[in-house]
């Protein structure tokens, strides 16, 4: 029996009190502040910090919940701070409950599900006020925000361990791919065939995946390619954003393909085009636009071909460690949040008291 069962049967062995929140948490809307001036406090709305200023709405701890826009986006604040209209704050009565309580226990709650809005999502002070909220005696609470804020450092350290790992991968493939005069320069064009995808369809059924800017958008019970290939986002918010895929497959028509003849490496150009950065070639302001023709031109270092292959083999290593969520840091931050979801989702459910169902 871990320490938050042993208070549990010590303190609440009938269950938990569940009252509305409106009962231990007073919400209040945000404002503008724009008559203030600078200063150290910071301005939160949905999207996070968005300025600092030099006054503050309220000083204690406080859990901030979108009004409108991305209502899965709670903060925890312990310091003074302000909040624009799109948020509310929160005054916790802290004689009832821990505000980090308070915190974790509101992530579990799903808020964007109780969205009232048909446009942009929101959230009333009305729905707010009746969720239920578990108050187990404070040594409770307690326990379990010692325990999950436990999981979040660890999430936290390696998130930064990860952080760090992408740095060094990326100054290892500029320095890779970086040769100046030492090498042979040609067109892409010179080095295999380009073309535009034709598909237009978007079919959730079929065995053959067709492939869109982002990756798989579908499948099709035919396909109109075999083989291996590189493929190249050409219109949209995606423009320039580079993919491989292989086997039986077709491609939509906002796609660019690239074959390569079989005298340079795939995966050497796999790289070198992700390192390009092919979205400073789309032309037009709203609607970004790559064409084959671009690409075609584009002039590209050609080193002898087993520096190519020692090249993809160690940027492959770095890739998978970054980005594989099978393996490595992915792996074991992945692993590290499920677990964490688990526990968080089993500590902060209660057993009601037998009053709550009365009536």
């Amino acid at each position: 029996m871990n320490k938050v069962e042993q208070l549990i049967a010590e303190l609440c062995p009938n269950g938990v009190v569940f009252r509305p929140l409106k009962n231990v948490v007073r919400i209040r809307n945000g404002r503008d502040y724009k008559n203030f001036g600078e200063g150290s406090i910071p301005v939160y709305g949905t999207g996070g910090i968005m300025t600092r200023i030099n006054t503050s709405v309220y000083e204690k701890a406080s859990v901030l919940i979108p009004r409108k826009g991305s209502l899965n986006k709670l903060y925890f604040v312990e310091e003074p701070f302000w909040t624009v209209d799109t948020i509310f704050y929160t005054v916790i009565n802290e004689d009832f409950i821990v505000p980090k309580f308070f915190y974790y226990f509101l992530v579990t709650q799903r808020l964007e599900d109780l969205n009232q809005a048909g446009g942009v999502p929101s959230l009333t002070q009305t729905v707010l006020n009746k969720i239920p909220i578990p108050l187990p005696p404070l040594p409770i609470q307690e326990e379990i925000v010692n325990i999950l804020d436990t999981f979040t450092e660890l999430e936290a350290e390696l998130e930064a361990e990860l952080e760090a790992r992408k740095k060094q991968y990326a100054y290892y493939r500029d320095e890779l791919l970086t040769f100046g005069d030492k090498v042979e320069w040609k067109t892409l064009g010179e080095l295999g065939t380009i073309k535009s995808g034709k598909n237009k369809s978007r079919a959730s059924d079929g065995v053959y995946p067709v492939y869109g800017s982002t990756g798989a958008i579908g499948y099709s019970d035919s396909f109109a390619y075999d083989g291996t290939f590189l493929l190249v986002a050409r219109v949209g918010a995606y423009a320039g954003l580079v993919n491989k895929v292989g086997g039986k497959f077709d491609v939509s028509d906002n796609t660019l393909m690239i074959k390569l003849n079989p005298k340079v490496s795939f995966g050497y150009f796999y790289h070198l085009l992700k390192n390009i950065n092919l979205n400073q070639y789309a032309s037009g302001g709203g609607q970004p636009l790559i064409t084959a023709t671009k690409l075609k031109n584009l002039s590209v270092p050609i080193p002898r071909l087993s520096e190519q292959e020692r090249i993809v083999t160690i940027l492959d290593k770095f890739d998978a460690l970054v980005n594989d969520i099978s393996v490595g840091l992915p792996a074991e931050l992945n692993a590290r949040r499920k677990q964490y979801e688990y526990y968080r989702n089993k500590l902060l459910t209660f057993k009601p008291l037998e009053e709550n169902n009365a009536g």
